[in-house]
């Protein structure tokens, strides 16, 4: 069992949801870092802790705080267009704080955690395809994940510095060549546009 540390628990309660990276949200080179600064300063001055994942087009959040104040977070949630299809896991009260240390942890699982033969057994990242226990399982991957941070005594809260869209190219082709495969994507467009030009003559 993790000891954890407890703070003030009168009227804690725990936020964790699920949702899509929408096109605006992957093609915004900063999207990620954007997310994470705001909600660090936000959630610090709400006095809410928690941790941002995202992997595979998804993203999974776990944050603590008050009723009200994550009420609200779930409203500014629901208006972001860089994600959709929000999917509540659990709003409910609890006892204590797991990220007690972290106003918001951001992790891009494929660079990180991957190691860890509980994730490997949930890849690829598809946390809309999980049963009830797939998702606990996950949050008490995180839960060790701060954990073992803790004993290290690196409770880092710095957002990670990542492209979505960077990282999507990079899957296809490598960073030298995005170039090309635009061009190409292009010429074959070109190629594919001058028979229908010349049969369009034709009548």
């Amino acid at each position: 069992m993790i000891d954890m540390t407890t703070s003030d628990t009168k009227d804690l309660y725990r936020l964790v949801y699920i949702s899509r990276i929408t096109t605006a949200g992957l093609v915004g080179a900063s999207t990620l870092n954007d997310i994470a600064k705001v909600a660090t300063e936000n959630n610090d001055a709400d006095d809410i802790t928690g941790i941002l994942c995202y992997g595979n087009g998804y993203f999974f959040q776990c944050v603590e705080g008050r009723e009200q104040d994550l009420t609200n977070l779930k409203n500014r949630l629901l208006l972001d267009d860089r994600h959709r299809d929000l999917k509540i896991l659990d709003f409910s009260e609890t006892v204590e704080r797991h990220f007690m240390g972290w106003s918001l942890r951001s992790i891009v699982l494929e660079r990180c955690m991957v190691k860890d033969l509980r994730i490997k057994a949930l890849m690829p990242f598809k946390p809309y395809d999980w049963n009830c226990d797939e998702h606990l399982q996950f949050l008490e991957v995180l839960h060790n994940l701060y954990d073992d941070q803790g004993k290290k005594g690196g409770i880092d809260t710095q957002p990670v510095k990542y492209s979505a869209l960077g990282v999507t190219l990079s899957k296809v082709v490598g960073e030298h060549q995005a170039f090309f495969l635009i061009q190409s994507v292009l010429a074959i467009l070109v190629i594919m546009t001058i028979p229908w030009l010349l049969m369009a003559d034709k009548f």
